[in-house]
């Protein structure tokens, strides 16, 4: 089943007389429930994507749904309570607060998202229930990334936006967390969806989308998706 549908959709960024068109006529659909794999070099506009799918951004033409609602004719204090409910973000580079513990970073959601779930709980499934007291600069990479996770399963969005999240870590800890946001999409019915220029992490994927200048080049479902254990990194 359809959660996501980009229809005709351009955008493209102005400065002064010159015009950079980042995405060009994109149409795609994204099944919920799905390990999502958005594929291409740098530049590509991958990233132009999962923002605005994410609601950071807005298309210059065209539309996108989500769950049948047009999202790029939303107020911005409507994008924000969408951003707030429907969507979680998952970055390469943590995006932690240094002064608040393992615990309190992660519980900062309930302050936005009024279906959150246990910030303790979340923290137990990622491995983490050790270090609820310990601050970012105490952790390994891996496990400030397990920490970014935990708050965004605790946030309980129906979407997890996920740029690069291995891309700052050793291969062991990256399949760490790819078992971790698979293990979302299967036991948790949240849609992944993962921007990455790593040709391995696709294989994993239900679908692979793959993205060049801006355009979608190919959009394939995977009926036999390999496991981490079954890739060589």
């Amino acid at each position: 089943m359809a959660i996501v549908e980009f229809k005709d959709v351009s955008r493209i960024y102005s400065s002064g007389e010159h015009e950079q068109r980042a995405l060009d006529h994109v149409d795609l659909t994204l099944d919920e429930g799905k390990f999502i794999v958005i594929l291409g070099p740098s530049g590509a506009e991958k990233s132009t994507l999962l923002n605005l799918l994410g609601g950071l951004d807005t298309p210059t033409s065209g539309k996108i749904y989500v769950h049948g609602k047009d999202i790029s004719a939303l107020s911005s204090d409507e994008l924000a309570e969408y951003r707030a409910k429907t969507v979680g973000f998952i970055f390469q580079f943590y995006n932690l607060v240094p002064t608040l513990t393992v615990h309190e970073n992660v519980k900062l959601v309930d302050e936005i998202a009024p279906d959150s779930l246990s910030s303790t709980k979340m923290l137990e499934e990622v491995g983490l229930s050790d270090h609820l007291n310990n601050f970012p600069c105490e952790l390994s990479g891996g496990e400030q990334q397990r920490v970014s996770i935990a708050r965004a399963l605790a946030k309980n969005p129906e979407i997890i936006l996920c740029d690069e999240p291995t891309g700052a870590l050793d291969s062991a800890t990256g399949a760490v967390i790819l078992k971790l946001l698979l293990k979302m999409a299967k036991e948790y019915g949240k849609t992944i969806v993962i921007v990455t220029h790593n040709q391995n992490i696709a294989k994993m994927a239900d679908t692979v989308i793959r993205v060049k200048s801006g355009r979608i080049k190919s959009c394939v479902t995977q009926q036999n998706p390999a496991s981490t254990d079954e890739i060589e990194w």
